[in-house]
């Protein structure tokens, strides 16, 4: 009986209020209605049902505090520390040669491509953001940059979601090989993203490429000009702010998609999924994973792998793939947070997660099949099959050592790559000056 009247209580009101103000004069004011009854029938939900919204909520912190809190802070740290010291604008320079022709952002991007690619979402917006206000990117390249950036963690999707959810240790290495590989594809199509104010051609430069990036290294400190102390202070603080914000937003929506399943939504909304599922080849089975994930990366992943026996594994593995790269309207609210500061929008990342999505579910498809006897020559790090311990210090050292390496590894293939793409273009330009 409850159900039935928050249920009420939710549609009534907002029926009538579009009926009577959707018209373009007045749309404006109609979305306001309908967020101040979402927002009421929130705070009403928890109080018919407080036992689902505290556990939810205690699941959220416990989310927060056990995995993201001890994964992203010294990641956090290290960057803001790297950033005042100079470091990533040296990189920029030697990587510029690689990031510029290829996905149309400054070489500062490769720092925000390790960063994300070791570390998961949503640092990529987080350094995207941080860059723009120091105006290392203009708000078109931020947007380009933050929508491929944004990965999730690799232990992720190797120890929670192919040991703890399916079962199946080997499965992880085609979720996060598509994952990646999706991530890079994205970047190439977002370089088509927005038109590039024309700047004035740049003065041919004859100093070498490592000399002008440490000049750009010394130039950025003196720039700078806080001291050691002060410096890791401030990255400290604003690491530990930003977390806070994101485990808010953690337990905010843990708390909204438990309220929205207990009400009945999510079937409701898995129900007429099912009939454009069916025409697709895809097994309604997995509607509800789809809703979940949509609104929740990990709910929607333990979804697909608890999923009916008789649903093919190929189809759990590429929803769960789907829900990853989406990465769920959590995560898109955290962003559009963090951005917020910024003149960058948010609709640009969000239709790249949906590129990344469907782009994600396809090359899982093709790596669990026909390429899989590519993904089964490779190996990875042991730890990585298993779930994450809560409190196991051993276990977290090894993660943020591994983590470490992979930025480390990111990083210096990219500068060999850059310098080789450097190079061959002075090579290019000698000839053609001596052919003159």
């Amino acid at each position: 009986m409850s159900k039935i009247l928050i249920f009420l209580l939710v549609i009534i009101p907002i029926y009538f209020i579009v009926k009577k103000f959707l018209r373009p004069r007045d749309f404006s004011r109609t979305f306001t209605y309908v967020l101040a009854f979402i927002g009421l029938s929130l705070t009403v939900s928890m109080v018919f049902f407080p036992e689902d919204a505290f556990e939810a909520a205690v699941k959220g912190l416990d989310i927060w505090w056990n995995i993201v809190f001890p994964a992203l802070l010294p990641f956090f740290i290290g960057s803001e520390i790297l950033m005042g010291l100079g470091v990533v604008h040296f990189m920029g320079i030697l990587l510029e040669p690689l990031m510029r022709p290829i996905f149309k952002v400054p070489g500062v991007g490769s720092f925000v491509m390790a960063m994300g690619l070791a570390s998961g979402f949503p640092i990529g917006s987080i350094l995207t953001t941080r860059m723009r206000k120091e105006k290392l990117v203009t708000r078109i390249e931020g947007e380009r940059l933050m929508s491929f950036t944004n990965t999730a963690d690799p232990l992720f999707m190797f120890g929670a979601v192919a040991v703890g959810m399916f079962g199946l240790p080997h499965v992880g290495v085609s979720i996060a090989a598509a994952h990646y590989l999706s991530s890079i594809s994205v970047g190439l199509i977002m370089r088509f993203h927005g038109k590039d104010k024309k700047a004035a051609p740049e003065a041919k430069v004859k100093k070498n490429i490592v000399l002008r990036g440490l000049e750009a290294l010394v130039s950025a400190r003196e720039k700078d000009k806080r001291p050691l102390g002060q410096l890791m202070g401030d990255a400290i603080r604003n690491s530990v702010n930003t977390l806070l914000l994101i485990g808010g937003f953690i337990i905010l929506f843990s708390v909204i998609i438990r309220i929205l399943d207990v009400l009945g939504f999510v079937a409701v909304l898995s129900s007429f999924l099912s009939i454009v599922m069916g025409p697709l080849g895809i097994d309604t089975g997995l509607s509800p994973a789809i809703i979940s994930g949509f609104f929740e990366v990990t709910l929607g992943c333990q979804l697909a792998g608890g999923a009916p026996e008789a649903i093919p594994m190929y189809q759990k593995i590429m929803i769960a793939g789907s829900v990853i790269a989406w990465s769920g309207l959590s995560v898109h609210a955290q962003v559009a947070s963090i951005i917020s500061e910024t003149d960058m929008r948010i609709t640009p990342f969000v239709c790249a997660r949906a590129i990344h999505a469907v782009l994600a579910g396809v090359y899982t498809y093709l790596l669990f099949g026909p390429l899989s006897f590519v993904i089964n020559r490779i190996t990875v790090p042991v730890f990585l099959y298993t779930t994450p311990r809560a409190g196991d210090f051993s276990f977290w050292w090894q993660r943020t050592a591994f983590a470490t390496q992979r930025v480390l590894t990111v990083i210096l293939i990219l500068m060999a790559v850059s310098l080789l793409m450097y190079a061959a273009t002075e090579v290019r330009g000698a000839f053609r000056r001596k052919s003159l």
